[in-house]
């Protein structure tokens, strides 16, 4: 690396010089994402200036996300992704209240699942090499001998105490203050999200979501026999809420349910001044907020984004939220703050499934307060991010022209357009049978508005896996 020479100190100050110089490298290839840079003292050293002013350009350089400091090691060049796609067509008009047809293909991509011989691109679930389960293992063992038969009996009512504390404890990240006694303890988020549907709603009510949504929700609306009122989002800021205004002036609605953390499938969150209208809008018309914050933890910049929830001052934020994507989805452990419908929640939890299984309640308890749940989050948060940006990438170099694919900042999906006359249906079934699935865009819909779409797990991609994505690809192409 070439010294800053005296003529070029007089042109810009020194730190912004030395930004200049590491960003123009990492532009060049020099430094790839997911690298390692210089350290502040060997930049120091080789750039002859001084170690102040390597720690400001180092610190410049976060702020622009071109680098990132790792506890311990060092600084890393960020992960990047491809341009942004354009906006879903905000003039696509709203659907009519819909019934959900049946979920055939959905029953397919979640057997699949099972098959350890697959490329699992399809289901949203997290790579298990990257979750602590030795960790947790030996922690559900030592809390089963310290808990003799408690730890085998029934945890009642809302759940471990300790694990409610820890919740509570934790959401303060979030933004949002809760008491131990406001959270239930759930099997997953998907039973707190049905808990709470089912409290809000009866056969033949309407649900608003915003569109495209994760197919599972559409799946429960089914068997609830819900009608789904789909409101167009962008990928850019989530949720139209000029469209949602008009939707629930048009229609009545009995429930809204919002994913407004890291959007599965979209990846956008939504911003803390639109998470605090989305709550003002609702609020106006009475409408209760189901909000699904799953993804929450799992921000790339480390910075854990806020709920809405914490906007909510008269208890219609059902707020659900689960450890399925950071620590095991095999535990089962998802929780929710039902708010004022928390008597009725808790009445319907106790009829359903009585409770919760009370040994991972205990090793999920034990491991947020002393299994260092911060640390692991790091390393998972890095490697989303990598893992995400390598498979955007390689999706526009091997996709057919024309695909646009989203930048998420959080979570471990991609949602990938690509050109009118690839039918993610026909590619699904095409790669079935090369062992790999995906997730074809129209399960997001009740529509066909989708149909040339797809979502993409990021989590399994590795060196190992790039041949599958390649196949993803070349298939696309040839049904162009």
């Amino acid at each position: 690396m070439k010294t800053i020479g005296t003529a070029e100190k007089g042109r810009r100050p020194l730190y912004e010089e030395v930004a200049h110089r590491l960003s123009h490298m990492v532009d060049d290839g020099t430094f790839r994402p997911g690298e390692k840079v210089p350290s502040i003292r060997a930049m120091s050293t080789r750039l002859q200036v001084s170690v102040n002013t390597v720690k400001t350009a180092y610190g410049m350089l976060e702020d622009r996300r071109v680098i990132e400091a790792r506890p311990q090691s060092g600084y890393y060049v960020c992960a990047r992704l491809p341009a942004l796609p354009t906006e879903p067509d905000a003039r696509r008009p709203l659907l009519g209240a819909a019934a959900v047809e049946s979920g055939a293909m959905v029953s397919r991509i979640m057997r699949d699942v099972n098959d350890p011989d697959r490329v699992q691109f399809g289901a949203a679930i997290p790579d298990p090499r990257l979750l602590p389960s030795e960790k947790l293992s030996r922690i559900m063992a030592a809390e089963m001998r310290r808990t003799k038969d408690h730890g085998t009996g029934y945890a009642m009512g809302m759940g471990l105490p300790k694990l409610r504390q820890q919740i509570a404890r934790h959401m303060l990240k979030a933004g949002v203050t809760l008491a131990p006694d406001e959270i239930l303890i759930t099997s997953g988020a998907s039973e707190a999200v049905s808990l709470a549907m089912k409290v809000l709603c009866r056969p033949g009510d309407t649900v608003a979501i915003g569109a495209p949504v994760y197919f599972n929700f559409l799946q429960m609306f089914r068997d609830m026999g819900l009608k789904v009122l789909e409101v167009p989002s962008s990928p850019v800021d989530g949720i139209h809420l000029d469209a949602l205004e008009r939707a629930l002036s048009r229609n009545r609605v009995s429930a809204c349910l919002q994913v407004t953390n890291f959007n599965n499938p979209l990846g956008v969150s939504l911003s803390e001044e639109k998470k605090r209208d989305l709550v003002a809008l609702l609020k106006r018309y009475r409408v209760p907020l189901v909000e699904d914050d799953i993804n929450g933890d799992i921000a790339f910049d480390g910075i854990r984004p806020g709920v809405c929830k914490a906007h909510d001052d008269n208890g219609m934020v059902i707020l659900c939220s689960s450890f399925s994507k950071t620590l095991a989805p095999g535990y089962r452990i998802g929780w929710m703050a039902p708010g004022r419908f928390a008597e009725r929640v808790q009445r319907l939890k106790m009829v359903s499934t009585l409770a919760t299984a009370t040994p991972t309640q205990l090793a999920v308890a034990e491991f947020l307060a002393n299994g260092g749940y911060e640390h692991h989050l790091r390393r998972l948060r890095r490697t989303c991010a990598d893992r995400v940006a390598a498979m955007g990438e390689m999706v526009g170099d091997t996709f057919p022209e024309g695909t646009r694919v989203t930048r998420p900042k959080g979570g471990f999906t991609l949602w990938v357009e690509m050109p009118e006359t690839v039918d993610s249906m026909k590619l699904y079934t095409t790669l079935e049978t090369q062992g790999i699935t995906v997730a074809p865009g129209s399960l997001f819909s009740t529509g066909d508005s989708f149909h040339n779409y797809l979502r993409l797990n990021a989590a399994p991609f590795t060196p190992e896996t790039r041949w599958a994505l390649e196949a993803v690809g070349e298939a696309a192409c040839g049904l162009v």
